[in-house]
């Protein structure tokens, strides 16, 4: 899969004077049936997350709350997604390196994801990473 399978999804915003709410659907709105949702949170100013590849894993990631930004890699070419709104994600599709970066104080970014937790689905080496999306 190439970068350009990798975009932005607005999600359904129902707004209302008493709050807005916005929902998310597997098959609808994300293209995978929804298996497993985590979420970072309490992450302090200046670290970062993941630095990894899925080899078959789908994700959206959502930003609950404040911001960060999401670097996707295929091995060719990378992008930066800044993420600062609760009804919109990014879908994140197999065998792309993503690191998260610039976390604003209070955020939260939760994960859907297509799979159980399964630690031989990752790729946390990005020479090995290279090496296997050069072979697709």
């Amino acid at each position: 899969m190439a970068l350009n399978d990798c975009k932005l999804i607005n999600l359904p915003k129902i707004t209302d004077p008493r709050g807005n709410l916005s929902f998310i659907e597997s098959e609808v709105h994300v293209p995978f049936d929804i298996q497993r949702v985590y979420y970072l949170y309490d992450v302090p100013g200046g670290s970062d997350r993941g630095s990894h590849a899925h080899k078959s894993l789908h994700q959206f990631i959502v930003a609950m709350s404040g911001s960060f930004d999401v670097i996707l890699d295929d091995g060719a070419e990378s992008q930066r997604f800044h993420l600062n709104r609760s009804y919109y994600g990014l879908y994140v599709c197999p065998m792309m390196w993503r690191y998260l970066d610039n976390f604003s104080s209070g955020a939260v970014c939760m994960v859907l994801a297509s799979a159980h937790y399964n630690e031989s689905d990752y790729i946390r080496d990005y020479d090995e990473f290279i090496s296997q999306a050069k072979r697709l």
